[in-house]
């Protein structure tokens, strides 16, 4: 006779009630969309959970390596706002609006921003109100197509993957610079290392604005597939890749927090301050 298979009962935790719960609920400005499949879980109402930062959490905003690759605020934001199953997955124009949600919940609703006066040099600490901010990412709405003659570019925002492809061709740039710079090659190495990141910078500017295209429409019909958009974005006149990737900025310039009209408190000498979403900094706290 089979032994009889004796199953465990998953314990519950005593101190389950104890969790973290959610702090508040945030309006993405996509409206959940331009996910792929499976990388939201949807809500009906359109407004997702976010909870506090544990500490673990806290810890990986201080991992250099996991901020550059962006792998700290995948999990991060895994963490705080469960809904997002695959952040990398998710449109760059809820980044913000899904970080700063995250540090009103761990933080509160103010942050401080020091800045030096450029009048008289003096250290000046000022308090923003971030809950002013979601409120006006809550009226945004992502434009989704471009008119370019007789066709009709359909455009989706950056994924974050996207963005972080975007950091690496930042990095590409600056290496431009050092090989311009570094007296130690000769110009024959500057010439063929200089080709050489020029080319892969190139590549990846193309293929970033191609991804953004999810389809064309034509007086013949509808172009979907990603190959043949971008064998038509390296053939066409150079005002198409233009026109793409200046709509795509624009939107996302539309909910990038602005500068900051503030006066010194010493002098009263009146300025502008830029507030970032930097991790390194938009999520430290002074003790």
């Amino acid at each position: 006779m089979a032994e009889q298979q004796q199953f465990t009962q998953p314990r519950t935790n005593p101190l389950a009630n104890y969790f973290r719960q959610p702090k508040i609920y945030v309006k993405l400005p996509s409206g959940g969309e331009f996910y792929s499949p499976g990388a939201l879980d949807a809500s009906q109402n359109g407004e997702y959970a976010v909870y506090a930062m544990t500490a673990k959490d806290e810890l990986i905003f201080k991992t250099p390596d996991a901020l550059m690759n962006g792998q700290a605020t995948v999990e991060v934001i895994k963490s705080c706002v469960p809904a997002i199953r695959d952040p990398w997955k998710m449109p760059s124009i809820d980044i913000d609006a899904v970080l700063v949600a995250i540090r009103i919940a761990t933080y509160g609703e103010s942050m401080e921003v020091a800045a030096m006066c450029p009048a008289c040099n003096e250290k000046n600490e000022y308090e923003f109100n971030l809950l002013n901010y979601l409120e006006l990412l809550g009226g945004f709405k992502f434009e989704a197509n471009v008119q370019i003659g007789p066709l009709t570019v359909n455009i989706r925002p950056y994924n974050y993957h996207e963005v972080t492809k975007t950091a690496i061709k930042a990095l590409e740039q600056q290496k431009i610079f050092e090989i311009i710079n570094n007296d130690e090659m000769s110009d024959e190495e500057k010439l063929d290392r200089f080709g050489t990141s020029f080319l892969k910078l190139t590549e990846l500017t193309v293929d970033t604005i191609v991804g953004c295209i999810s389809s064309i429409d034509t007086p013949e019909g509808n172009v979907s597939d990603p190959l043949m958009i971008k064998e038509f974005v390296n053939n066409a006149p150079r005002e198409v890749f233009n026109t793409v990737n200046e709509h795509v900025v624009e939107m996302k310039n539309k909910i990038d927090l602005k500068a900051q009209d503030v006066k010194c408190n010493s002098c009263e000498h009146e300025y502008s301050i830029n507030i970032t979403m930097d991790q390194s900094n938009f999520f430290a706290v002074r003790s």
